[in-house]
């Protein structure tokens, strides 16, 4: 008979506390849990209900395929993750991967930890440019190597861009032109979208009852990004098909 298990909603960055209040991982479900009922050292990560598959208002068909997704500046630093309570975070995260069936949903790849390939969740907006408003429309779970192309400045960012070039040819099946052109598309439209302040909506998340932080203002996210990169010693390098220019698109 299957063990009933009293499910807990740990964030990554309170596992050791956890653990050492007496939580237990079970791998296969990828979850912590609690040995016993009653242990007043987890009460505070006990579950609530999980996160519906489908947030209210989510377009589950917005961007499919393995693109370039740029995030303009004044928008840096600002995703998902970072607006979200660190205990919702969990939920979510949970519910972005089971409904992916714990694969990436453009190549379909696993996780691997000897080649450190993870799942992570990537978000995909609308732009209104009458309003300024750039919406949440969708979440999506992606492997590492597919989540590097779509913040390919940040891969440029980080060193590397070759590697993510490649990747971007072999899951579309581009040619190398056909690919670099798409890059420099991206770019311009990411740098036309950076001369705008948008203001965030993330209705499909307060909808679904998950608790945000509040954003920061557009100037301290890019006060933040910089601040980052200084911090990782970064300097963007120039990729097969991207620009030298110190613009380039960064963080996330």
């Amino acid at each position: 008979m299957a063990v009933e298990r009293l499910w807990l909603d740990v964030p990554y960055a309170e596992k050791d506390e956890a653990k050492k209040g007496g939580a237990r991982w079970d791998p296969a479900a990828k979850r912590w849990y609690a040995p016993r009922p009653g242990v007043a050292e987890l009460e505070r990560w006990a579950a609530v209900p999980d996160i519906p598959d489908l947030l209210p208002g989510e377009d589950r068909g917005l961007g499919s395929g393995l693109f370039v997704d740029l995030v303009p500046q004044t928008c840096w630093f600002t995703h998902v993750r970072s607006c979200v309570a660190s205990k919702d975070w969990e939920r979510l995260r949970r519910m972005i991967t089971r409904r992916a069936g714990r694969r990436c949903e453009i190549c379909g790849a696993a996780e691997n930890r000897e080649t450190k390939r993870w799942l992570e969740a990537h978000e995909r907006w609308t732009f209104d440019e009458r309003t300024r408003t750039q919406t949440l429309k969708r979440l999506i779970c992606l492997c590492t190597d597919c989540h590097t192309v779509t913040h390919f400045g940040y891969a440029q960012v980080r060193g590397v861009e070759a590697q993510a070039f490649a990747h971007l040819v072999r899951v579309t099946k581009m040619s190398v032109p056909e690919a670099r052109r798409h890059v420099t598309t991206a770019f311009a439209v990411w740098e036309q979208r950076s001369r705008v302040t948008w203001e965030l909506d993330l209705g499909i998340l307060t909808d679904a009852g998950i608790t945000l932080a509040p954003p920061p203002e557009a100037r301290e996210r890019a006060r933040v990004a910089e601040r980052s990169l200084r911090a990782a010693d970064a300097v963007p390098r120039q990729s097969e098909a991207g620009s030298r220019d110190r613009r380039t698109p960064g963080p996330r």
